[in-house]
């Protein structure tokens, strides 16, 4: 499966050769002009210039900005458009120019913009491609796009084991122009189990004649499985400071390279999703996301925290009388909770981000809980004694400051633990560990705060 997977890069042939020559019109670029109703159209460095204008036109000067270009520049600053924008131009550019550009883009790119579509517009696309450069998409199209295989490029170039360096060296030139990312060649057995990978430095420093089967003799290949999590492949790529990270099934047969570009693009976006989803916003939502999706994935959250909020009330309500006795308790009290709310939103930080590129064991995981314990502890202690002091001189009673003090660090270390925790009992319940994890935080930071100030004031000074 390896073999036939990877044959499928002679039909990327034209498309390499198509964003060269437009590559090499690109010398040039021109001030940015939109000015498209007078036939002219932006000269620009690079597809992510030509993208980021694009972006900023209305919808029917971009399909006719795409239009105009050379149908590989289209392609290019196609792959490089926000996924929701490139739906609307696909949607509305002619079904067979739509085409022409989904042909000329990189097999990858290509899937991760039809995977946007609905299902009708996308086969209707799909039958106006040749067979060939069809049945490549259908294949990728058909993995999980948070998969490794979601994000593979399946141009690779494979090296017979039985190759001798020079043979090695003559076929990756030639298969260069077809291949989008030619960092290594993949050495690969008489099945097309991969057994290797060699750079191109490697080649051009191995002595001639050398079978590459020998040169690779021995070597422990760092490869990722297709149905691995997306995240997975990107921690791979990263630890090991990889171009390329190889994509293999449960045989070991090679189906494509995940590239460096492909994983920034996704820590990229699991960095947005994992920010977005902290607040309870949705984790592809941007500032072009129709107004109404919007609300509808916001409303559920934020009845969530109107009923935490609700809790929250009904604990300062249970201390009425307290209030009522020493009206400054009222001004203090949300000191208390936004201090420890502040201090799990940092140890919530920073496990999120630990979840994200590393995922560590379950006795890692709560001593870094306990880590966070110690450092609310420790701050809390200082925090405490500013608050003791401060609440002394603004009431010039020792008791508040000292009713201050203690539920401020009581609260803290409460903060930093739930902060901790919180995404890691996200995880065990198969959830997002990110998702609305803050909306959480401030229920339990809040509602505690509340009670430990209130219930400690009603205790020690009344």
């Amino acid at each position: 499966m390896g073999r036939q997977i990877a044959d499928t890069t002679c039909s990327a042939g034209h498309r390499a050769e198509a964003r060269a020559e437009a590559a090499r019109r690109r010398g040039n670029p021109a001030p940015p002009d939109d000015r498209l109703d007078e036939g002219r159209i932006p000269d620009f460095a690079h597809p992510a210039d030509m993208a980021d204008h694009l972006e900023n036109l209305s919808l029917d000067k971009q399909v006719r900005a795409l239009r105009k270009m050379p149908v590989g520049d289209a392609a290019e600053a196609l792959a490089e458009l926000d996924d929701a924008v490139a739906v609307d131009v696909l949607e509305n550019l002619d079904a067979d120019d739509a085409a022409r550009i989904i042909a000329e883009m990189a097999p990858d790119d290509a899937a991760d913009v039809l995977d946007e579509l609905g299902k009708e517009h996308r086969d209707a696309l799909l039958k106006r491609l040749d067979r060939e450069d069809s049945e490549e998409l259908r294949h990728l199209l058909n993995f999980d796009s948070d998969s490794a295989a979601g994000a593979m490029n399946t141009g690779v170039i494979l090296l017979e084991n039985t190759f001798t360096v020079d043979e090695a060296i003559a076929h990756m030139r030639g298969e260069m122009d077809e291949t989008e990312n030619p960092y290594y060649g993949y050495v690969v057995d008489g099945r097309d189990v991969l057994t290797g990978v060699l750079s191109v430095r490697d080649l051009m420093l191995a002595r001639p004649g050398t079978i590459v089967g020998d040169a690779v003799a021995g070597q422990s290949v760092i490869s990722v499985r297709y149905d691995a999590d997306r995240r997975d492949a990107a921690n791979l790529l990263s630890r090991y400071n990889f171009l390329a990270l190889p994509v293999v099934d449960y045989e070991g047969h090679i189906m494509g390279v995940i590239t460096y570009d492909d994983i920034m693009d996704i820590m990229h976006e699991e960095a947005s999703a994992d920010m977005l989803g902290m607040v309870g916003a949705a984790p592809d939502e941007n500032v072009d996301t129709p107004w109404l999706e919007s609300v509808r994935g916001r409303l559920p959250w934020l009845m969530i925290n109107l009923v935490n909020s609700a809790l929250s009330a009904s604990v300062v309500y249970m201390f009425e009388g307290t209030i009522a006795q020493m009206a400054t308790l009222a001004v203090l009290m949300p000191m208390v909770a936004n201090q420890a709310g502040n201090t799990g939103q940092q140890a919530l930080a920073v496990m999120i981000r630990q979840l994200a590129v590393d995922r560590f064991d379950h006795k890692k995981a709560w001593l870094a809980v306990l880590r966070e314990a110690k450092i609310g502890m420790v701050t809390g202690i200082f925090m405490a004694g500013a608050a003791f002091f401060g609440s002394w001189a603004f009431t010039k009673n020792p008791l508040v400051g000292g009713v201050m003090a203690g539920a401020l660090l009581c609260d803290m270390m409460l903060g930093a633990v739930a902060g901790g925790s919180i995404p890691l009992v996200f995880r065990a319940l198969g959830r997002d560990p990110a998702h609305a994890s803050s909306i959480f935080l401030t229920a339990i930071t809040d509602g505690a705060g509340f009670f430990i100030f209130l219930g400690l004031a009603t205790v020690v000074i009344f």
